[in-house]
């Protein structure tokens, strides 16, 4: 069932499930903040303004798998439903299971699909649901505070899960991420919202394509 099918829901379910979006949300966000600050990272959600510049540079038409990191409380997952083509599917992935409870009661879409793990496994993950690679890969991780060599596996994991063309797209409160991913992305475009709580800092590491690999080759 779709997102906006929300509606042939009966009257007290649809009543409970949009006040669980509007308030719920908010609470289920601190509480995974105050009880995991180095993986939430911040205890305010990213603007809208910050949802439509991170997201602009996909086209959405060719997308059949889309694949996020710390999606939270979906601050992310609706805006990209709505632009997700029916036959799609869009896997979450989140170390928190109070979150993935959350998601998996308040987005009752057959497109989407809530993991409890970790994003490193992202290629065990998406062989698990039937995909060979994902087509575009969003994190909101703060990946400068990741333990360890957690940030870099991450990194190469998701290059690694990508199809050739493909791109990992990052928001950060710091540029931390620049360095960690372009040893890995054959291009890395930037970007910063000011209208964010704090100010965010966006990227974009794009995977090399076939024919752009081969053109390499030849020089």
């Amino acid at each position: 069932m779709h997102s906006n099918d929300l509606a042939q829901l009966p009257l007290r379910q649809r009543i409970k499930a949009r006040a669980e979006r509007l308030f719920g949300a908010w609470g289920v966000f601190a509480k995974g903040f105050v009880k995991h600050p180095v993986m939430v990272g911040s205890i305010v959600p990213s603007s809208d303004r910050t949802i439509r510049k991170m997201l602009a540079p996909v086209p959405w038409q060719t997308v059949e798998l889309f694949v996020e990191y710390g999606p939270g409380v979906g601050t992310f997952c609706r805006p990209v439903l709505d632009k997700l083509p029916r036959n799609a599917t869009y896997i979450a992935i989140d170390t928190n299971p109070d979150f993935i409870r959350y998601l998996r009661k308040t987005i009752p879409d057959s497109r989407f699909i809530a993991v409890h793990g970790s994003a490193a496994d992202v290629e065990a993950i998406i062989a698990q649901h039937g995909f060979a690679h994902a087509d575009y890969v969003l994190s909101g991780l703060p990946l400068s505070t990741l333990p360890g060599n957690v940030a870099d596996e991450i990194a190469q994991a998701t290059h690694r899960a990508l199809r050739p063309g493909g791109a990992f797209l990052v928001y950060q409160f710091n540029t931390f991420t620049n360095q960690l991913i372009r040893p890995y992305f054959d291009r890395v475009d930037r970007g910063y919202e000011f209208w964010n709580v704090l100010p965010c800092h966006l990227f974009w590491g794009w995977k090399a394509d076939s024919e752009t690999t081969a053109k390499r080759s030849h020089h």
